[in-house]
C-alpha cells in the first residue's frame, strides 16, 4: 500500500431500518427494498448494483450514502471508449519534463539510472478515481453508468472488484484495508455482463409512487407548497404513462416544480404546464406529444 492511504473507521447502520433513517436525514428517501440492498453492500462488503430508468436517485443514493457514512465519494463517469488508465492513472507528463530540464540545469543528470527512476515517483503520480477510492479508505466509489462503456473495460473492472487491488510497476501495490462501498449504476442503454451482476448485490429502481413523489418534493424542495407538490407528481405519473421517448423521472419532476415555483406559482394548471414543459420533458417528439393529447389532461382539466 503506498503512503497516504487513511485510516477512517466509517459508521455503520445497525440495521436496514437504521440506514433508512440516516438516508432520509440527508433528504434521499427510499423504500424499504433499496434501504435493505445498500444495507447489506455496507455490511458484505459487496458492490452494489442499481439499475433503472435514467432520474430515479440511482446517483444520488452513492451521495446519500457518503454522507451517512462520512466517507469521500469518488465517481467515475463512464463512457464509450474509457480506458484503464483514465480510471486507473497516469503519470504527469508535463512534470516529469520539468523534472528532466531541472536536473540537466542543476547537472544531476549523470546518473542516467537514478534520474529515470526519479521520474516515477508518486508526486509525478496522476491517481484516477479507481486508484483515489483504494488510496482514500474507507470511501464510497460511484461507477455512474456503466453499461455505456465498453465489454473490455468492463472485464478490467470486474478484475479490480474482485480483490480491490492495483499494481504499479514502477511502484507497487495499492490495496484497500477496507474495501470501497462501490455504487454502480446502470440505465440499461445494453445488458451488462452476467460475470459483473454476480459479483454485486442487485437492485432495480421504480419509479417512486405517488405518496413517496410527494414526499420527496416536499423534502428537497420545502418551499413548494404541498398543493403543487401534489400535482406536480401527479402530472408526472400521468407522463410516465404516455410511451414517451424518456419518461421523466424525479430529477425532472423537481426541475418542474422548481420552474412553478420560480413562476409563482402555487397550483399547476393547463397554462403553466404548456409553459413550463421544457422543465421535465427533454425530447421534441415528447413535448409534441403531450401538446397534442392537451396539458389539460395533467392537471385534470
Amino acid at each position: 500500500m503506498l503512503p497516504g492511504v487513511s485510516e477512517r473507521t466509517p459508521s455503520a447502520p445497525g440495521s436496514p431500518a437504521e440506514l433508512a433513517g440516516a438516508l432520509e436525514a440527508t433528504g434521499y428517501l427510499p423504500d424499504e427494498g433499496l434501504a435493505t440492498a445498500a444495507y447489506l453492500a455496507l455490511a458484505m462488503h459487496r458492490p452494489l448494483f442499481l439499475e433503472g430508468e435514467a432520474g430515479v436517485g440511482k446517483t444520488a443514493l452513492a451521495h446519500a450514502l457518503a454522507q451517512v457514512t462520512g466517507r469521500p465519494l469518488h465517481r467515475l463517469q463512464c463512457y464509450e471508449g474509457l480506458e484503464a488508465s483514465q480510471a486507473l492513472y497516469d503519470w504527469d507528463f508535463g512534470r516529469q519534463l520539468l523534472h528532466l530540464r531541472a536536473a540537466e540545469a542543476a547537472h544531476a543528470n549523470a546518473d542516467t539510472e537514478s534520474l529515470e527512476a526519479s521520474l516515477y515517483d508518486r508526486r509525478f503520480l496522476l491517481a484516477r478515481p479507481l486508484l483515489r477510492a483504494l488510496e482514500d479508505s474507507p470511501s464510497v466509489l460511484l461507477v455512474d453508468e456503466v453499461d455505456r462503456a465498453d465489454d473490455e473495460f468492463e472485464a478490467f473492472l470486474l478484475e479490480v472488484l474482485s480483490d480491490f487491488t492495483i499494481s504499479i510497476p514502477e511502484l507497487g501495490t495499492v490495496r484497500a484495508e477496507t474495501p470501497p462501498l462501490v455504487v454502480l449504476t446502470s440505465n440499461r442503454t445494453r445488458e451488462v455482463h452476467d460475470a459483473l451482476k454476480r459479483r454485486c448485490l442487485y437492485h432495480w429502481l421504480e419509479h417512486p409512487g405517488f405518496d413517496r413523489e410527494v414526499a420527496i418534493l416536499r423534502r428537497r424542495l420545502p418551499d413548494v407548497t404541498e398543493s403543487l407538490a401534489r400535482q406536480v407528481a401527479r402530472a408526472t405519473a400521468m407522463l410516465r404513462t404516455l410511451d414517451l421517448l424518456k419518461p421523466p423521472g424525479i430529477a425532472e419532476a423537481m426541475d418542474w416544480a422548481t420552474a412553478l415555483h420560480t413562476l409563482g406559482a402555487r397550483e399547476l394548471d393547463p397554462d403553466l404546464a404548456a409553459r413550463t414543459l421544457g422543465a421535465v420533458l427533454k425530447y421534441r417528439e415528447d413535448t409534441e406529444r403531450v401538446r397534442a393529447l392537451g396539458t389539460g389532461v395533467l392537471t385534470g382539466a
